[in-house]
């Protein structure tokens, strides 16, 4: 989310960025993405005007948010748009012509760029902006085009010298076709206690595997404890860098280089078209035990130019609740993500979510910019990152890739929409680097975007002895699940 300061648009009649998730109607769900990504699913069928698309009728974008337009007929627009952020419409027919009509209050201006498939995809075409006297003063501009025959995703993706946002867009028309339709749908504000449709951005597990799953687990007699272990529910996963790639199957799949650079763990086939099939098939993995195929990525970190990659990651699987019994695994396939990759504002010292010195010495300084910790020389720039430990026992994934999870209640149980404990996961991340005053930089900016991802495959029996024998029995295991 941009800051005010970086906002040179006037407050009036443009609202300032909202926070809060928005929802259009019965036409578009929004919700926020923790890697920077809304999703949607958008009802085209609204669209009254032979081969108009509505701004909003995205299948997916960053860094957009809608609002309704000032004059009558204006419907609703798509705002807040910055140098990088990209809308994407699948399922279209372009045509010979591209008509945007656009608003912008911004002197600087930009473009809007027609691509192809992705936000790198081929260029079809540019379309300039330039200031047209108010954020809700509507005009059009039109390019000729030549795209492939037949139904293509086109992504609009935002241009401009300068940081601030510069156009607002109401619709566009692609020469004399009408794009394809979709079943408009909302997301659930709280889980069913049957399965639901499936919607847009939910997905729904499977019961009867789920089932199969739990009944196993429940099933496995604890192994006697031994070797009077410290008593924490707690075992891990041991991990390196697998591969780095611009890709992220949780938030952008299916869409290659979509994304920021990643720098992933574990599954050494993750990809932007990896599923839980994938990761269940491929054995190959920087992780121990070898029978955890899940994937984990996070942001790359990047010094004076360069990326610098953690000597190491340790992924806990422990509880903070205060009666770990009625933990259960992970189902296969469950996905979540902790951070927001669109967060940019300054972590000063004593700020929330501090990366810090791990090592004898501590933190020596800070960054010129004062968001980097500088590290004694026997230290090293080290970060954790702590996913919530209740389900809502019906999703494996939820729009944001949050709203399936949520934390205990102020009784630390799993109650209300997430009554169900699953292990509570944590990286503790650890880079070969103490940093100077230069500080550092995420793939994704500032230090405050941090973020981690977690799509889990593990072998079932394996993962089940675990939280049975370690986080039910609150004893501390090692990577091999003994004590």
């Amino acid at each position: 989310m941009r800051t005010d300061s970086q906002h040179v648009a006037p407050p009036h009649p443009r609202t300032r960025r909202r926070v809060t998730r928005t929802v259009l109607g019965a036409a578009v769900v929004v919700t926020l993405g923790a890697s920077g990504v809304y999703i949607a699913s958008a009802n085209a069928a609204e669209t009254v005007v032979p081969g108009r698309l509505q701004a909003e009728a995205f299948s997916a974008q960053s860094g957009a948010q809608t609002q309704n337009t000032d004059d009558k007929d204006g419907g609703k627009n798509v705002g807040w748009l910055a140098n990088g952020d990209w809308l994407r419409y699948d399922n279209v027919t372009i045509g010979s012509t591209i008509t945007a009509r656009i608003a912008s209050d911004n002197a600087a201006g930009g473009s809007i760029e027609l691509r192809l498939g992705s936000p790198t995809g081929t260029l079809l075409t540019t379309i300039p902006v330039g200031r047209t006297g108010g954020w809700q003063k509507w005009a059009t501009r039109t390019a000729n085009v030549k795209a492939p025959a037949g139904k293509q995703k086109l992504v609009a993706v935002m241009k401009s010298q300068q940081s601030s946002d510069f156009v607002n867009v109401n619709w566009f028309t692609l020469g004399a076709t009408t794009p394809a339709t979709s079943t408009p749908t909302t997301a659930p504000t709280t889980p069913p206690t049957t399965p639901p449709v499936q919607t847009a951005g939910w997905v729904t597990m499977d019961q009867a595997k789920w089932k199969a799953q739990l009944a196993a687990f429940n099933a496995m007699t604890p192994k006697a404890i031994t070797n009077n272990p410290v008593r924490v529910s707690e075992f891990n996963a041991s991990c390196t860098v697998s591969h780095s790639k611009a890709d992220d199957p949780i938030v952008l799949p299916g869409l290659p280089g979509g994304s920021h650079m990643h720098s992933f763990l574990g599954n050494d086939a993750t990809d932007a078209f990896t599923t839980t099939d994938t990761l269940l098939k491929n054995a190959g993995s920087s992780c121990k035990p070898l029978q955890d195929r899940s994937a984990y990525w996070i942001p790359t970190l990047y010094e004076n130019g360069k990326a610098i990659e953690p000597h190491g990651v340790t992924v806990y699987y422990g509880s903070r609740l205060p009666d770990p019994t009625k933990t259960v695994p992970f189902p296969q396939g469950f996905r979540m993500i902790v951070g927001d990759a669109k967060r940019q504002v300054d972590t000063p010292k004593g700020a929330p979510g501090q990366f810090w010195c791990a090592g004898a010495g501590g933190e020596t300084g800070r960054s010129a910019d004062g968001n980097w910790p500088v590290c004694a020389k026997t230290a090293e720039l080290t970060f954790q990152l702590t996913f919530p430990d209740c389900w809502d026992g019906v999703h494996l994934d939820s729009p944001d890739h949050k709203s399936h999870v949520g934390p205990a209640d102020g009784q630390g149980k799993c109650s209300g929409k997430f009554p169900v404990a699953i292990p509570s996961l944590s990286f503790v991340i650890g880079y070969p680097s103490s940093g100077s005053s230069a500080g550092f930089k995420l793939s994704s900016g500032n230090a405050s975007s941090m973020h981690g991802d977690a799509f889990f495959a593990w072998d079932d029996a394996a993962l089940g002895h675990r939280v049975k024998d370690c986080i039910v029995q609150k004893a501390k295991c090692n990577t091999d699940g003994n004590f």
